[in-house]
């Protein structure tokens, strides 16, 4: 499985994209970036793309795919919640048209809404996606992502809470919020997020629940405070004795 991200962080630079990345070129996960950082020719190997949640930053460049790849329908898959967000806010006949709308001026359909249920698995093109509620101010999820023995956990924007979650994933990867430094740890946990201090909790549950610890790779970063929760991980990396990295835009990751 190649994972490959084209946004790391939760604030837009010329050094930096918003939350988004993909799977074997074929599945997107988040859609912060999904147009910008692809190519015309890479964006039409896109079959289906996972949206944790409906803030902004992960929703924004889906207009943007959907009228580059108008010729045909891209399913995307979400939350009820989250697909009524991008309905009503950016694919709304005003800011972007309907593009779930036959009678748009589009005259047909370009993105068809999945709506997904938590804790039920399901398939695309031989992949088994498993949607799980994670602590968030608007209703979100991760998502384990699984093809043959390969698995990944995704634990999209999240705080500190994730005990019963660990219960019914089992990744080789899990890619984490680490979106603020640990002296930042009551902000990061009242916005639910994490920080290195809330993610060392949560990895010290997963080890007593499932008996070992996955490498992890952390996204979602704040810019301002990269070197700082650099510092923050490199601690608890020693502390658990597990690979944690945080990962750039444009990196891959093979497993």
């Amino acid at each position: 499985m190649k994972i490959k991200f084209l946004g790391s962080h939760n604030a837009e630079s010329k050094e930096t994209n918003l939350a988004c990345f993909i799977i074997d070129d074929v599945i997107a996960v988040d859609a912060g970036s999904l147009a910008s950082q692809l190519t015309f020719a890479e964006q039409e190997k896109i079959i289906a793309i996972l949206l944790s949640h409906g803030h902004y930053d992960h929703i924004r460049e889906l207009p943007a795919f959907a009228f580059n790849n108008s010729e045909r329908v891209t399913k995307v898959f979400g939350l009820r919640e989250t697909l009524q967000i991008f309905s009503s806010h950016l694919a709304d006949g005003l800011i972007y048209p309907e593009f779930v709308n036959e009678n748009s001026y589009l005259a047909k359909s370009i993105l068809e809404l999945c709506e997904i249920e938590p804790f039920k698995a399901f398939e695309i093109f031989g992949y088994r996606i498993m949607p799980v509620t994670v602590p968030h101010p608007i209703p979100a999820l991760g998502f384990e992502i699984v093809r043959g023995s390969k698995r990944i956990f995704y634990t999209g924007d999240t705080g500190p809470g994730l005990a019963d979650i660990w219960q019914k994933v089992s990744p080789q990867l899990i890619i984490a919020d680490m979106t603020l430094p640990d002296r930042l740890s009551d902000v990061a946990r009242d916005s639910g997020h994490l920080c290195a201090k809330l993610l060392k909790a949560e990895m010290i549950d997963f080890q007593r629940i499932k008996g070992y610890l996955p490498r992890v790779t952390l996204v979602h970063m704040s810019p301002q405070y990269e070197a700082e929760i650099a510092r923050d991980v490199e601690r608890i990396c020693a502390e658990l004795s597990i690979p944690i990295s945080l990962v750039g835009e444009g990196e891959e990751l093979i497993i």
